[in-house]
């Protein structure tokens, strides 16, 4: 009689998970919390500047925004030229609005280059973009801004509460500035998808 062998397959393995795909507009924090009890004491002051010239510049971002739309439509990808001047917008709303939240403390430049300020903001692109989302992009942006408008608030309160905290201790605790800056970077993606720099719908978690 002969002997039987039994032999015993291994189980075949799981595919490995893939890590999430990095949101295509991220922010870039260099921020050391360090507060100048001075300028935190008149920053909405110092901010008027900024907030005036980003009013006008934002004027011109959205006639911009409704051409790279028409444009996007008919070739299925933003102009370049477009894309690279919306970007700089963007990235020039988040130095003026980083500075006016206490976010940042260094005064920032009235340009959007990047490296400009510890709180700094990339976008990827362009790349091709759906039409048919492209079509009905507002529409669909309408939960996101819904949301975008409770991160305001939100950030607003932490500004408040940040400025006592900031002129009694001369610097940002971390975990409000976390906040702050997650508030923020959901407001950032949630206008680069309106201005058609992105189709990646604004992320909770990235």
């Amino acid at each position: 009689m002969s002997d039987v062998v039994e032999t015993t397959e291994e189980p075949p393995l799981p595919p490995p998970i893939e890590p999430p795909r990095k949101h295509s507009v991220r922010l870039v924090d260099d921020d050391d919390l360090k507060r100048s009890r001075l300028t935190v004491l008149v920053r909405l002051l110092l901010a008027i500047p900024h907030l005036i010239w980003l009013s006008l510049y934002a004027t011109l971002a959205i006639v911009m925004g409704l051409a790279n739309w028409i444009v996007t439509l008919i070739k299925g990808r933003p102009s370049e030229r477009m894309h690279r001047w919306l970007v700089r917008f963007l990235r020039y709303s988040i130095y003026a609005y980083g500075y006016l939240y206490l976010l940042g403390n260094p005064y920032p430049p009235f340009h959007g280059t990047e490296g400009s300020y510890p709180i700094d903001l990339t976008v990827e692109g362009p790349d091709h973009q759906n039409r048919l989302v492209t079509a009905f992009r507002i529409v669909l942006a309408i939960p996101a801004l819904i949301l975008n408008w409770v991160f305001g608030q939100v950030i607003q309160i932490v500004a408040i509460l940040g400025w006592f905290v900031a002129l009694a201790l001369g610097r940002m605790p971390r975990g409000m500035e976390n906040l702050g800056l997650y508030c923020l970077r959901y407001q950032a993606q949630t206008w680069a998808y309106l201005l058609i720099l992105t189709d990646r719908y604004p992320s909770l978690t990235a």
